[in-house]
């Protein structure tokens, strides 16, 4: 029996004024999530939860299983040197300290039927790329071992992919890798080790190639946003981009626990549309009043993910990017809190 969740959704488009109401809309699970984790049988363990997605999307795993009438579960695993694990907990979620490169800690971690495999290392890789390589190629090989009777669904990235043409409609689930890059090319590393793991097991899995999930405090809108409000000038080489808004972003991966097979499918996790650094900036700057500058050109190229097998598959976003401007907008312009952690997602040399 499942049941919906009261909604937190602004009424009648309305914006955003709270970092609580902001939480809760990120982490309000759909009715389709409510019956996915409705038939999903065992507890939810989430490695890595102390990311930038990781306590919406748990939480929304809790309420989800609540609104399901699931009695679960739902664990967070992290070293926790920034989230707070009490802030978590306050919402139902267990947490556990671990390293998740120690593996006798790993040996002490809970079973758990399914796992959400967000763990993973990108900015500070340049000048530091052992330890870049080890989170993401060497520690799923712990992970895959460890939970080798598990369901998992791992977090990977668009950057595999590689620049493609713009008019392309971006890059496609069966289209060969090209990482540029050596985060690039450990993250296409942690895919193969996953797979090992999946085909050598027969453990059943699903990875997430995700592209741009964004929020009001932290993603690719985020940043040119306040960019435009410091006075600073937009550079257009890297003139086009996609994005999901990070509740269908949560929403989208714990239904690929309904998908989850061996050798594991991938999935592109991504908004429908290609947006245009300068169209957005334009908007951004009117619903801000503020003067936008730009230099150079578009290039031809850029990372771009084409989401339709994705969104057909898992649902489609319920939060539309001209929406999501307009929340950025106002956050920023109000002086809303950041993160304080850029995308970096005009880098074109595989370089973080």
């Amino acid at each position: 029996m499942t049941s919906s969740v009261s909604s937190s959704r602004p009424e009648n488009d309305a914006l955003i004024h709270s970092e609580q109401q902001l939480e809760d809309l990120l982490s309000e699970p759909t009715n389709p999530v409510i019956e996915t984790l409705g038939r999903l049988e065992g507890d939810i363990l989430v490695l890595g939860v102390a990311g930038k997605m990781g306590p919406t999307l748990a939480r929304m795993a809790r309420r989800a299983s609540d609104a399901a009438g699931v009695r679960r579960r739902v664990i967070g695993v992290s070293r926790f040197s920034g989230t707070s694990q009490e802030e978590l907990e306050a919402h139902g979620i267990e947490t556990i300290r671990c390293d998740l490169l120690n593996e006798s800690q790993v040996a002490r971690l809970p079973d758990a039927p399914n796992v959400v495999y967000m763990a993973g290392r990108k900015f500070g890789s340049t000048g530091d790329e052992s330890r870049t390589w080890a989170h993401n190629s060497y520690l799923p090989g712990i992970i895959g071992r460890r939970y080798a009777s598990s369901r998992i669904v791992v977090f990977s990235t668009h950057n595999i992919y590689g620049m493609v043409p713009v008019e392309s409609g971006g890059s496609r689930e069966g289209d060969t890798p090209n990482p540029g890059g050596e985060y690039a090319m450990s993250c296409l590393g942690r895919e193969r080790v996953f797979e090992y793991f999946s085909r050598q097991f027969k453990t059943p899995m699903v990875l997430i190639r995700l592209n741009y999930a964004c929020e009001l405090r932290y993603g690719v809108l985020v940043d040119l946003a306040r960019n435009i409000c410091a006075g600073n000038t937009i550079n257009l080489c890297t003139g086009y981009f996609n994005i999901i808004w990070q509740g269908d972003a949560n929403a989208m991966i714990l239904r690929a626990f309904a998908h989850v097979a061996t050798p594991p499918p991938v999935i592109n996790v991504s908004g429908p549309e290609r947006l245009s650094v300068r169209a957005v900036c334009e908007r951004l700057g009117q619903l801000m009043d503020m003067p936008v500058q730009f230099a150079g050109a578009e290039s031809g190229t850029a990372l771009l993910s084409d989401a339709r097998h994705g969104q057909g598959l898992l649902g489609p976003s319920l939060v539309s990017a001209a929406r999501l401007i307009e929340w950025v907008a106002n956050w920023v312009a109000s002086g809303g809190r950041s993160l304080g952690k850029p995308t970096h997602f005009e880098s074109r040399d595989g370089t973080f």
